[in-house]
C-alpha cells in the first residue's frame, strides 16, 4: 500500500528520521513544521493519515485538531509525550484516530497508520475496492462500472484504484501517480491529465461529475450518492 502522510511537528530532526525509514517502505512524508503551516499544506488535499503533534509553539496540536475535523476526514494519529493521558484523551473526544507516545518505534508507527488507513478506506474487503459505483480488484487486476467490467490500461487501472481508495479525498496532480504506485513512471502533470480524460471517458464521465477536477489542485472521486 503506497501512503501519502502529512507530518505536523516542529521538530524537524523526527522528520528526517521518519523520512528515512518510511521512504524505503513506499511511504512519501510531508514535514509541515508547525500548527498553520500543517493546516496550509492540509489544504492541497492528497493525503492518507495525518501525524500530528500535540506540544507544539503557538497553535498546538489539539486546536489543530479541531480545524482540521471541521472539514477533513483524514484519519489523524496523535503524536503525545509519554504519560500525556489527559491530552490522549482530549484527543480521541476530538476526532483523533488514534495516538503514539513518544518516544516510539517507527516500525510501531507505521503498523499505526496502516491499521487507521485500513479502517478509513471505502468499502475495501480484500484485495477489493469500492466506491460510487465503482469496483477495483487488484489481485485480478479488473475493474467494473455498475457491474459492467471496464477495458482499462495497467496505468488507468491504477490510478483509478487510487482515487476509489480516497474517494471523497482529494488528489493532488503530482502525488497521484505516487499513490497509484506508478512513481516511477516518466510522466508529467499534463500527461496525467490526458490519462485521466481517457479514464473519464471509460467511465462515461465526459462532464467530470464521477472524477471532479479541482482546479489547480488534482482530482477527487465523488463519494456514493455525490456522482
Amino acid at each position: 500500500m503506497n501512503l501519502r502522510l502529512l507530518l505536523i511537528d516542529d521538530d524537524a530532526r523526527l522528520a528526517e528520521l521518519l523520512r528515512g525509514y518510511l521512504e524505503p517502505q513506499g511511504v512519501t512524508l510531508v514535514h509541515a513544521n508547525g500548527g498553520q503551516a500543517g493546516l496550509t499544506a492540509l489544504a492541497a488535499g492528497g493525503f492518507d493519515a495525518i501525524l500530528l503533534d500535540v506540544m507544539m509553539p503557538g497553535m498546538d496540536g489539539l486546536e489543530v485538531l479541531r480545524r482540521l475535523r471541521e472539514r477533513h476526514p483524514v484519519p489523524v494519529i496523535m503524536l503525545t509525550a509519554r504519560g500525556d493521558e489527559a491530552d490522549r484523551v482530549v484527543g480521541l473526544e476530538l476526532g483523533a484516530d488514534d495516538y503514539v507516545a513518544k518516544p516510539f518505534s517507527p516500525r510501531e508507527l507505521l503498523a499505526r497508520v496502516r491499521a487507521v488507513v485500513r479502517r478509513s478506506q471505502p468499502a475495501a474487503t480484500g484485495e477489493r475496492l469500492e466506491a460510487a459505483g465503482v469496483a477495483v480488484d487488484l489481485g485480478s487486476r479488473e475493474a467494473w462500472l455498475d457491474g459492467k467490467p471496464l477495458e482499462l490500461t495497467g496505468l488507468e487501472l491504477d490510478l483509478l484504484a487510487a482515487l476509489v481508495r480516497r474517494a471523497g479525498r482529494v488528489v493532488p496532480r503530482q502525488a497521484l501517480l505516487s499513490l497509484a504506485g506508478r512513481a516511477d513512471a516518466t510522466v508529467g502533470e499534463r500527461t496525467v491529465d490526458v490519462h485521466v480524460s481517457r479514464l473519464r471517458k471509460k467511465l462515461g464521465d465526459d462532464l467530470g461529475t464521477r472524477i471532479k477536477t479541482v482546479r489547480g489542485v488534482g482530482y477527487v472521486l465523488a463519494k456514493d450518492g455525490d456522482a
